[in-house]
C-alpha cells in the first residue's frame, strides 16, 4: 500500500502536531515546526525544541503550500512568510485553534528557551485571539493544575460549558480537564483520562457520540462519551488505531476537522524511521516527519480510521 504524505515542512522537514481549520478563505494548517533537519540544532533533544508554529494553506485540504511561521512580536504572534530565524529563544508547540462564534482562539504550548533534555523545564498553555488567522493577540497564560502542561484541546460541550483537555506531565502524563463558562476563567475539573501515559488529546463529536483520541506513542487510543464528560475506552486497555501495521507509519498527535458530512483526521508520522527508533532519534531519518490524513467513520458505536492511500487522494 502506498500511503499518501499530505504535507512535509520545507524548512526543517519536521511537521508535527497538526491542527486544521476551514475558514472563509480556505483551509489552514497550524503545526509544530520541529527542527528535524536543522544543520546545528544543539545537543540532546534540542531539535524537538526551538520550534515555531508553522502554517500551511490549501484550497481543498489535500494540496498544501507552506505559508510561513507565526513569529513573536510586541502584541503576540504574526504570520511571516519568510519562515523562522536560524536562532530562536523560545519553544512553541502543539497549537489548538478553535472558533468561538466571534473570533479565532489559539491555545499554544510555550516553553522558555531551547531545552536539550525533557525534565526540568516549565511548560505552559497560553491563549491568543485573532480575526483572520494571521495576526494573533496574546490574551493570557491559563492557570491550570501544574507548570508542566502541554497539548491543549478545546470545545464547547452539550452541557453548555467549554472544556479544555491537556496533558499534565506532573501527574504522570495523563489527560486533565478544566471547564469554563466564558473562555476567561478556567476551573479545574480533575482527570479525564488516567492510566497509561499519553499525550495530544483531541475531542470531537461524530455519529451520535463524543470521541477523544490520544497518542500513546504506539498508536492512538480512542475513548467514547455520551456527553464529553465521562469516558470509556474503545476496546481493551491495549487497543489502538493507526498503529503502523497497515503499511502506514505509526500515527502520532493529530486533530479532526469536519468537511460537510466527512470527518478527516490529520496526524503526523515518521515515514523513514527505523522500527526500533529510540526516544532520542539520533538519525535524521528517524527525526523527519510528515502529515497524513485519515477518514473517520462510526459504525455501531465504533470509531474507525481509514488511511488515505495515494491512489485514493482524489476520492473525496
Amino acid at each position: 500500500m502506498s500511503v499518501h504524505e499530505l504535507y512535509r515542512d520545507p524548512v526543517y522537514d519536521g511537521a508535527t502536531d497538526p491542527t486544521v481549520v476551514i475558514a472563509d478563505d480556505g483551509w489552514w494548517m497550524f503545526y509544530t515546526q520541529r527542527r528535524a533537519g536543522h544543520p546545528d540544532p544543539g545537543p540532546g533533544v534540542s531539535w524537538v525544541h526551538g520550534s515555531r508554529i508553522g502554517v500551511a494553506r490549501s484550497a481543498d485540504g489535500v494540496a498544501w503550500s507552506y505559508a510561513g511561521t507565526l513569529e513573536p512580536d510586541a502584541a503576540g504572534l504574526r504570520l511571516n512568510a519568510d519562515g523562522p530565524p536560524v536562532v530562536v529563544d523560545a519553544t512553541h508547540w502543539a497549537p489548538e485553534v478553535v472558533h468561538d462564534g466571534a473570533r479565532w482562539r489559539m491555545y499554544l504550548t510555550e516553553i522558555d528557551g531551547v531545552p536539550d533534555r525533557w525534565p526540568g523545564h516549565a511548560r505552559r498553555i497560553v491563549e491568543y485571539s485573532s480575526a483572520d488567522l494571521r495576526d494573533w493577540r496574546r490574551v493570557a497564560e491559563l492557570a491550570l493544575d501544574s507548570d508542566r502542561v502541554i497539548d491543549a484541546a478545546v470545545t464547547r460541550c452539550p452541557d453548555g460549558l467549554w472544556r479544555l483537555w491537556y496533558k499534565d506531565e506532573a501527574a504522570g502524563s495523563v489527560t486533565k480537564v478544566a471547564t469554563s463558562t466564558d473562555l476567561r476563567r478556567w476551573d479545574a475539573a480533575g482527570t479525564a483520562i488516567g492510566g497509561r501515559a499519553h499525550e495530544g488529546p483531541f475531542v470531537f463529536a461524530l455519529g451520535g457520540w463524543w470521541w477523544m483520541i490520544t497518542d500513546e506513542w504506539r498508536g492512538l487510543a480512542v475513548h467514547r462519551s455520551p456527553d464529553a464528560v465521562t469516558w470509556e475506552r474503545q476496546g481493551g486497555p491495549d487497543d489502538v488505531i493507526l498503529a503502523g501495521d497497515d503499511g502506514a507509519p505509526r500515527a502520532h498527535h493529530g486533530a479532526a476537522v469536519r468537511e460537510g458530512d466527512r470527518m478527516w483526521f490529520y496526524w503526523f508520522g515518521h515515514p523513514l524511521a527505523a522500527p526500533d527508533r529510540g526516544a532520542e532519534a539520533t538519525s535524521l531519518d528517524d527525526r523527519r516527519s510528515a502529515v497524513y490524513r485519515s477518514r473517520l467513520t462510526v459504525v455501531d458505536g465504533v470509531l474507525t480510521a481509514t488511511v488515505i492511500e495515494s491512489s485514493q487522494i482524489d476520492d473525496r
